[in-house]
């Protein structure tokens, strides 16, 4: 057996061009533009890189973007005040704070700032509470890539046996939460879990997100099991893998995302679907519709 690679650039380029002709339809409707607003602190070279590929994704989709850059040595009362100006500012409809910020800023007060209605990340505690219940506004993009990449692909989620790895606020307990939703039996597993093998070995669909290059070996996984690897790890030769061994893990899988070009550019494109959203529900609003506070 060798597994079914998931092309996440492929999949991510046709949802893209949905998205550019949904937004073309949408500013002839309106006259409004979808707008984001990415606030980046200080100079780190990954972070930088992120938010230029965010910005050139808005541009390739027809949303208009705005990076805001501020020093390193930015107070919070500084950063808050930039994030109440674009929560004011009503040409603005997404907001994204990037991560990680430095040490010294507090990062849940500084997301909690961020109004829920253009809350795009979807790092806001409302939304995050949202995943419990079922009616978030803005679902996180890198899980939500997850969920798209699973469902283009015509993968079966309701019934299956779940196992995610890590258990992070930004992907892990997340995905867990919107799979479950999706009629999975899910089961977390983080750096505390004993004998990982043998929760691994039991998954139908397995996503990996612990940031561990080769945690995930061969003998771990069942044959025939989907596996979504989210980990992306800078080996010291320079290389970017994840966290799954994939050469040997394609030859049991049945399907098996790369990295790169896996989950990454969905979680981008999750960006864009979101800042969409939360422009028509700008515009909603505007003209009577009540959208989220």
């Amino acid at each position: 057996m060798s597994a079914r690679i998931i092309d996440g650039v492929g999949h991510a380029r046709r949802l893209r061009a949905d998205l550019s002709t949904d937004i073309a339809e949408f500013l002839a409707r309106t006259g409004v533009q979808p707008k984001l607003t990415v606030i980046l602190v200080g100079t780190d070279a990954a972070s930088r890189l992120y938010v230029a590929n965010k910005a050139r994704a808005c541009r390739d989709v027809g949303m208009q973007s705005v990076t805001i850059e501020l020093p390193a040595s930015c107070t919070l009362p500084e950063l808050l005040s930039v994030i109440d100006a674009a929560n004011e500012d009503t040409t603005v409809h997404g907001i994204l704070v990037q991560l990680p910020l430095p040490a010294h800023l507090p990062v849940r007060a500084v997301l909690e700032r961020i109004s829920v209605a253009k809350d795009v990340d979807g790092f806001h505690m409302y939304n995050v509470g949202g995943l419990v219940v079922g009616s978030t506004v803005f679902s996180p993009c890198t899980p939500f890539g997850v969920q798209k990449l699973l469902e283009a692909e015509q993968i079966p989620i309701a019934g299956q046996n779940v196992v995610v790895v890590g258990a992070s606020n930004i992907v892990g307990k997340p995905t867990a939460l919107m799979l479950m939703q999706k009629d999975a039996t899910v089961c977390i597993c983080h750096a505390k879990t004993r004998d990982l093998a043998q929760f691994t070995i039991a998954a139908d669909i397995l996503v990996v997100a612990a940031g561990r290059p080769n945690l995930i070996l061969a003998p771990m996984v069942k044959t025939g099991a989907v596996v979504i690897d989210v980990g992306i790890n800078r080996l010291p030769d320079g290389r970017i893998v994840g966290d799954v061994d994939f050469e040997s893990v394609r030859l049991k899988a049945s399907h098996i995302t790369p990295v790169p070009g896996g989950v990454g550019p969905m979680t981008i494109t999750m960006l864009l679907h979101n800042t969409l959203v939360a422009a028509r529900a700008s515009v909603d609003e505007a003209q009577g519709t009540k959208a989220p506070q």
